[in-house]
């Protein structure tokens, strides 16, 4: 096959769930595909952070980042001259040309515009509303990351269940069980976090739940004797403000810490550091955070709507997001319970040993060719 990626989301987004998973993809293919060959639409030709085999080639962009990650990497001559068979947009069909010369695949990993509009960005809303269906009456596969997923994406674009393909996510290589202690170490020097904590990674989205997680949290230190604290890191988004304003009317100024984006290689050591990753989001399509959490042997307390109980399998303790009482116990459960928090950090973290990048990837090469069928 020839095969062709829009692969700039693996260089400009990397980090977030998007990103990740359009490195990871790149990465894994590199690694076990020797046969097919490869075209890669990366930002100006610069490669990532590992050797491409032969069958790799890259063509450039030349925009920035800001300027056009949102339009098409318009290169229907290319498509045309490099007699590509199939061509894969990873970040939900963004920037798919609509001059079609092959095959069309993308990868959509939610509809969360559709579903909760209100906590996405009048930009995704504008191109869920208007660019979306179109785009999606192009392609000749969908690829998705949960079964939650596939159904929502068939009911929204009246879209044949037999074209739409699950591929489950992973954690990457450096999430594992790091010693405690110096981990400790590492994110107090880094980000002068002392006290054991609670710990919330992932973005700052009304979605994400955050605010509940401040209340039930303050309902914690009320109910409980205890010194925890509650460590909510990530880029500060545009609900930042609102998150510190409820911190303040609560009295939870020394309690909360935002100690903002973290750099992915301390990343490892502030999972293995927390006492319990808790993750109440509203929504998910997939929810890499409590994976990577599992798979550094932290015990996981996450919501039990929408992808999240089919992602987590059973090695989560799952809790209604909209209760806050519910949460709060649950963190309780857990905290104060030797046994149960040991059981969920065995059961997750041998759940995050399952799920591997290499296997989405040849599970995508299998979904090419069953297009190409």
């Amino acid at each position: 096959m020839k095969i062709c990626i829009d692969a700039r989301a693996a260089k400009w987004y990397r980090g977030t769930g998007i990103g990740t998973y359009t490195y990871q993809l790149i990465k894994n293919l590199n690694n076990i595909d020797k046969i097919n060959d490869y075209l890669l639409f990366m930002p100006d030709s610069n490669p990532l952070d590992f050797n491409f085999s032969k069958n790799f080639k890259l063509s450039g962009t030349t925009k920035s980042k800001e300027s056009n990650f949102w339009e098409a990497v318009n290169f229907p001559k290319i498509l045309t001259d490099k007699d590509i068979e199939i061509y894969h947009v990873p970040q939900n069909g963004v920037g798919l040309c609509t001059n079609k010369k092959c095959p069309f695949v993308i990868t959509l990993h939610d509809v969360i515009p559709y579903k909760m509009p209100e906590t996405t960005s009048k930009r995704l809303i504008k191109i869920f509303n208007e660019d979306l269906p179109q785009i999606v009456k192009l392609c000749d596969g969908i690829i998705t990351v949960s079964n939650y997923s596939k159904i929502d994406i068939a009911k929204a674009f009246d879209y044949p269940l037999s074209k739409i393909y699950v591929t489950y996510l992973a954690s990457e290589d450096i999430y594992c069980p790091k010693n405690k202690c110096m981990s400790k170490k590492i994110i107090k020097k880094a980000y002068g976090i002392d006290n054991d904590f609670i710990l919330y990674v992932g973005g700052f989205s009304p979605r994400k739940n955050i605010i509940g997680l401040i209340k039930a949290f303050e309902k914690l230190i009320h109910t409980v004797n205890t010194n925890l604290t509650l460590v909510i890191a990530g880029n500060k988004g545009v609900s930042y403000d609102n998150y510190i304003s409820l911190v303040e009317k609560l009295g939870l100024v020394n309690k909360v810490i935002f100690p903002g984006f973290i750099d992915m290689l301390h990343m490892p050591y502030l999972y293995s550091s927390a006492e319990l990753f808790v993750y109440p989001s509203y929504y998910e399509g997939f929810g890499l955070p409590p994976i990577e959490a599992m798979a550094c042997g932290i015990p996981v307390i996450t919501s039990n709507l929408t992808s999240l109980p089919e992602i987590t399998a059973g090695s989560a303790l799952l809790v209604n997001p909209y209760d806050i009482d519910s949460l709060c116990d649950a963190i309780i459960s857990v905290i104060f319970d030797n046994d149960k928090k040991n059981g969920l950090a065995k059961k997750g973290l041998m759940l995050a040993q399952k799920l591997k990048w290499k296997n989405t990837a040849l599970e995508t090469l299998s979904v090419y060719k069953k297009i190409l069928q």
